[in-house]
Parts: C-alpha cells; structure tokens; sequence
C-alpha cells in the first residue's frame, strides 16, 4: 500500500472505530456522562448566576420535575424490560408504549399547569410563570422516556446515546443563554422547556416508521394490557425513589430561611453528580437484569461497581471540598463546604439504591414500591 492508500485508510478506520464505540455499551457510558456533565454544569452556571436565595427556588423547580416526570422513568423502565424480556412481543409492547406515552405527556402536562399555584406557594417563588413552564416541561420529559425505553430495550445504543446527549447538552447551552439574559427563574425555565424537546425529536426519527396497528390479536390485546398494568407499578415504585432523592431540597424551602435553603441545595449539587455519574450502569445493566440467566450476575457487578466508585467519590469530596466548592458556584456557598463529604455518602448510597430499586422492577418484586415509600414518609416527617 503506498503513501496516498494509507492517508485515505487511516480516516476509514478511524471512523470504523467511532462507529464501533457508538453502537456499543461503552458508547452509552460516555454520552451519559457528557450529559450528566451537562446537566449538572447548568446547576452550577444557575447556582452562580443566580446566587444562594434565588438557586434554592430554582433547585425546588427542578426537584419538582424530577417527582412530577416519574412516569418518564415508568415507560421507560417498563418499555425496556418488556422488550429484552419478550422478544417475540415487540410490535405489541412498542405500539402500546409509544401511544401511552403521548396520551400519559399530555394528561401529566395538563395537571401539572393546573396545579402551578401550588408549586408557586409552596416553593415561594416571586412569580406564577416559573411554575406554570415547569408543568409545560412535565410533556416533553415524559415522552422522552417512551422513546428512550424502546430503543434501550432493543439495545440500540447509538440512538439512545443521541437522546441521552440531547437531554443534557442543550440543556446547558440554551439554559445558559437564557440565564445571561435574564438571571431569574422564569429565564431559567424558558431554557429548559426548549432543551427538553430535542431529545423528544431524536427519539422521533429514530423510531421513525414504526407501525400503528400492530396490535391485531386476542395474545397482543393481553399484552397490551399487561404493559399498561406494569408501567403503573413500575412508576409508583420509581415515583418513590424519586421523591426519596429529590424531596429533601422541597423540605429546606420550607423549614430554612431563603440563603440557608440555597446552601443545602448548592451541597446537592455535588449528590446528584454522585448518584447520576454512574447511572449509564442501571442502563446498560437493565436489560440483563430482565433475563433470568443473566439477572444475578448484572446486580452483583452493579453493586460492585457502585459501591467502589461512590467511596472514592466521598473521599475526593473530603480531601479536595475546595475543589468541589468551586464546581457548586464559589466562595458564596463556603457555609457548606465542610459538609461536602456528606452529600456524596447520601449521593453513593442512593447510587446504590436505584440500583436496587430497578433490581426489583426487573423481576416485577412487589414489595420495592413499599419499601422506598417508608424511606420518603420518613424524609418528609422527620425533615420538617
């Protein structure tokens, strides 16, 4: 091969290989982690732009979408399962999938909005509009978790990867430009509600072409029903992990003054990058789960992992809280510095949770929704 042979190989190959990490596990592993740096780098952007008592405002909006988008997590958990465990069933699962996820966005969406004087009381926000667009943003995030379920039950990761970077990259740009517009609220929303259509577009064309009617017999009617049935359960279940991790920021609105509030949820900023650095695992591990063969072998190697990362994760939030502060917005959240490591023991042992949490709806256990309920009863007793 001469010289002009191997110039022309060398970019083939090159893109052969990206091709290869794309359609494969570690291809999902590192768009999640962009979009986990992504999403937390607009928490911190936020907790700087806007300061200690306007960020524990914002950090409430956020931990409220995260409660009221469990559906999200629902279809998708319910999706993929379904899918990995029933292959013969495709059709069916994915057309009742995909219709109850536009129907669920729509009718969540809805009450969401209705209910936006709540939120503005409860969180005391200045204005009505914050809470009325997070109930506009309950739609798209619920959609996307149809779509991503499909494709992560398929194990079609270089799509899904897609998806994954289109939920937390824009998200930091779009909500960025916003916030340098205007530093409230409201602007942060705005930013937000138009990030969170994007993923919902890739999802679109990825499943593009996807048939309407397949459910044509009695076998495909049950299974239809069956899918809907486990989408509640799985959503209860996840509903109650979900307000586990997010509820506690909604408490400190209410029980702490506005700078305090803001200090606890700049120190959760550093727990939600320890819970969701490691959640390409539960992704890439679900589908396993789901298989009698493989369900033991993926929840041991889930724990194994989970566990080493979360303990050096708490001790670099110890040895270098300096460095840590800096990434929660600065000297202006210096109050809650020396309690850094604390938040990334709770942001470990939640890592580790959801991992068990989704165990469980793995083998359709009845008993994980009840369990984690009795954890939020007494977050919420006990906080306030």
């Amino acid at each position: 091969m001469d010289r002009s042979q191997r110039e022309v190989a060398r970019p083939d190959a090159t893109r052969a290989r990206v091709l290869r990490l794309l359609r494969s596990s570690a291809g999902i592993a590192i768009a999640m982690a962009v979009t986990n740096v992504g999403t937390y780098a607009f928490q911190m952007i936020a907790a700087r732009l806007l300061g200690p008592s306007q960020y524990g405002a914002m950090a409430g909006l956020m931990a409220l979408l995260m409660v009221l988008s469990v559906l999200q997590l629902g279809l998708q958990a319910t999706a993929a399962r379904r899918i990995a465990a029933a292959p013969t069933d495709i059709a069916a699962i994915e057309q009742t999938v995909l219709t109850t996820t536009w129907r669920a966005a729509i009718t969540l969406g809805a009450f969401a909005v209705l209910a936006s004087p709540l939120v503005w009381w409860l969180l005391r926000l200045d204005d009505l509009l914050p809470a009325v667009l997070l109930g506009l943003c309950v739609v798209p995030v619920t959609v996307m978790g149809g779509y991503a379920g499909v494709l992560q039950g398929e194990r079609r990761w270089t799509p899904l990867g897609l998806v994954y970077l289109a939920v937390g990259v824009p998200r930091v740009l779009i909500g960025t430009a916003c916030l340098l517009v205007v530093a409230n609220e409201t602007s942060a929303m705005v930013g937000v509600l138009i990030a969170s259509w994007l993923p919902v577009v890739i999802g679109s064309w990825a499943l593009r072409g996807r048939r309407a009617d397949a459910i044509v017999t009695a076998h495909d009617r049950e299974v239809r029903r069956d899918v809907r049935r486990e989408t509640v359960g799985s959503s209860i279940a996840l509903l109650a992990f979900v307000a586990l991790s997010n509820l506690d920021v909604v408490v400190a609105c209410n029980v702490l003054d506005d700078y305090q509030a803001g200090l606890y949820a700049g120190g959760l900023i550093v727990t939600k990058a320890v819970l969701f650095l490691p959640q390409f695992a539960v992704v890439i591990l679900f589908p396993s789960m789901s298989t009698a063969r493989e369900s033991r072998a993926a929840v041991l190697r889930g724990l194994a992992f989970l566990t080493a990362l979360g303990t050096v994760c708490v001790a670099g939030a110890y040895l270098f809280s300096g460095v840590a502060l800096v990434f929660i917005g600065g000297d202006e959240y210096a109050g809650v510095q020396d309690q850094l490591w604390l938040f990334a023991t709770l942001g470990g042992l939640l890592s580790v949770l959801q991992l068990l949490v989704y165990a469980g709806l793995a083998k359709r256990g009845r008993w994980t929704k009840y369990l984690v309920t009795l954890g939020v009863v007494a977050l919420v007793v006990l906080g306030s």
